[in-house]
């Protein structure tokens, strides 16, 4: 068996379904994963819990350490719940009010999360990016300043620029350890400036990430967002990402390769969508890495990284050698 000392350290930061999507393949492979998840949350259950007991919004941080868990399947399931018969429970997760009343008992929502990754058998460490509420905030290019993550896509104008309030918000020291001990920092997939950005706005964790000798590598969606990045190119997302942490701290950028099929096209530009824009000649201005790899499929006519492709690109891009029964175990 390997030891856990030889194992590539990979810290990943984001939130939301691509986050999650991502875990689930990386969890399979003898990888020591970190997970630095957003705290903006403000919509459905999180928003209920966050606003009722003035706590972090749990939900993306309950979908990480489902993605990682190792518990049995039943505790998984029961895990992410959510009641829909009830006036008083409608809506929320089992797993949201776990880490609320967990929070409540031992008083600090940080402790809440290690307590229930020890329940869940979580395979690897899930820290919130910060330890209290933070407001993301949009101001947008007709100068409109909305507040609220759930709000700001639904203004559906260009994004400017997104800030946090406070803005002296401070992480976890295991944050900060896990960025400077990292062979690879991953940034994303996932909502740019709803579940990327914030993470990169608290100062502890930019000050950091441009300090960290591991590669850092962006994965780039492989759709556009309506009311976040329609239209924008894979150079525009970076260049996003550039605008708000200050400078360029990127490595690497990781791209699929594959041709989108018309009718998947046609269906997403009826929600405001479409392909995100490969531009390489940008990009290569950027002095990035560029690799192009069949990391996605289709699933019901939506397209999603594929976890067990781009968790084996990965893998070989830290320096792993794929093993016969390690690739077994993903099918």
């Amino acid at each position: 068996m390997e030891k856990e000392t030889q194992r590539k350290k990979l810290v990943i930061i984001g939130g939301g379904t691509g986050l999650s999507t991502l875990l689930r393949g990386l969890k399979k492979l003898p990888l020591d994963l970190t997970a630095i998840v957003t705290v903006a949350d403000d919509g459905g259950s999180s928003g209920r819990l966050r606003n009722d007991l003035n706590i972090p919004p749990p939900g993306d941080i309950r979908n990480v350490m489902a993605a990682l868990s190792d518990a049995e399947p039943l505790v998984a399931e029961m895990f992410q719940y959510r009641f829909s018969k009830s006036i008083d429970l409608g809506g929320h997760s089992l797993g949201n009010l776990m880490l609320a009343a967990l929070t409540d008992l031992t008083g600090d929502f940080s402790h809440a999360v290690r307590e229930m990754s020890r329940v869940l058998s979580v395979n690897g460490t899930v820290i919130p990016a910060a330890n209290q509420i933070v407001t993301l905030n949009a101001e947008f290019e007709d100068g409109t300043i909305v507040s609220g993550e759930s709000k700001i896509p639904a203004y559906l104008q260009p994004i400017k620029r997104v800030f946090i309030e406070p803005v002296d918000v401070k992480t976890l020291p295991d944050t900060i350890t896990a960025i400077r001990q990292a062979d690879i920092i991953v940034i994303g997939p996932g909502s740019l400036y709803t579940s990327i950005l914030p993470n990169l706005l608290v100062k502890d964790i930019k000050k950091e990430l441009l300090a960290a000798e591991g590669k850092k590598i962006y994965i780039c969606n492989l759709m556009t967002q309506a009311g976040e990045t329609y239209m924008y190119s894979a150079s525009d997302h970076i260049q996003a990402l550039y605008d708000h942490v200050g400078e360029p701290f990127l490595d690497a950028v990781l791209l699929d390769k594959a041709e989108m099929p018309s009718n998947v096209v046609q269906l997403y530009e009826q929600e405001r969508a479409r392909p995100v824009a490969y531009d390489e000649d940008r990009l290569s201005e950027f002095g990035l890495e560029i690799h192009r790899e069949d990391i996605a499929n289709i699933f019901e006519n939506a397209v999603r990284h594929e976890p067990r492709k781009v968790a084996e690109w990965l893998f070989h891009y830290a320096g792993g050698q794929m093993k016969e029964d390690t690739k077994l175990r993903f099918f």
